[in-house]
């Protein structure tokens, strides 16, 4: 059975850019074999309730402003699956959140962006899921464990965030930019609880991590990371699969959740 995966897309321009997070992407496909479907939770679709694409084709969201052509060039047609879709509402639903189908909404680059990397054919059906900013962590953790059963059939579920995202302090450094302490002391304790499972220090992090609320002015893209870790074997274990950074400030760590 496939883990659960939470992966940090960076910026839209990782797909063209020579960096460490882009090689292991464009690596992982290969590693982790070709599954039935994919299912995103990505954290840039905020909706009021949990919402899933349920579409015969992907369109593609091209949903940033200001980068080079070439970036708007790039499309990502996969298939949908209305059917699985409906699957996914309806595991939603029994464990009590509201769940409904979105019949026109493509892909978004949290979405596209790793999966052009991980399987750049394009051929394997892929469906999102939305994000509920405002519920916090506890209830995507809930989220991902309603759609636990989607594993057994083959669907690999992905959780598309960012392990540390304060765009704020972006003051047009270098990919290879050193790390700020800020940024890397949120990102050890992070990953330290993460292996250790503290779960519950995790649901509580903009309390008990370092520079919680600097590295996450606002929470949508670490959410994706508690859909994931639901969505893991209860009581697996967290491996982390890559650590790098970007700008210094955008950490591009990757979790599976076995």
């Amino acid at each position: 059975m496939l883990p659960t995966l939470f992966l940090s897309h960076g910026a839209p321009t990782l797909v063209l850019e020579d960096v460490p997070a882009r090689g292991f992407l464009a690596g992982l496909g290969t590693r982790l074999g070709r599954p039935k479907a994919v299912l995103v939770v990505s954290a840039h679709w905020e909706t009021d309730r949990p919402l899933v694409s349920a579409v015969p084709r992907n369109g593609t969201i091209h949903d940033f402003h200001g980068f080079p052509r070439a970036l708007y060039e790039l499309s990502y047609p996969a298939p949908g699956d209305v059917a699985l879709a409906e699957r996914v509402a309806g595991l939603l639903r029994g464990a009590g959140l509201g769940a409904g189908l979105d019949t026109a909404r493509g892909l978004d680059h949290g979405a596209w962006v790793p999966l052009l990397l991980m399987y750049p054919e394009a051929d394997i059906p892929v469906l999102q899921l939305s994000i509920q900013t405002r519920q916090g962590p506890a209830y995507h953790l809930a989220l991902g464990k309603a759609l636990r059963p989607l594993r057994e059939d083959g669907v690999l579920v992905i959780g598309s965030g960012s392990f540390t995202h304060d765009l704020t302090s972006f003051r047009g450094q270098g990919l290879d930019a050193p790390e700020p302490g800020w940024v890397s002391a949120f990102a050890d304790w992070t990953d330290r609880a993460l292996v250790e499972g503290r779960t519950d220090d995790l649901l509580s992090y903009r309390r008990l991590a370092p520079h919680a609320a600097r590295n996450h002015p606002t929470e949508e893209h670490l959410l994706p990371l508690f859909a994931a870790l639901g969505a893991g074997t209860e009581g697996g274990k967290a491996e982390r699969l890559h650590r790098s950074a970007t700008f210094g400030i955008l950490r591009m760590d990757a979790y599976a959740f076995g």
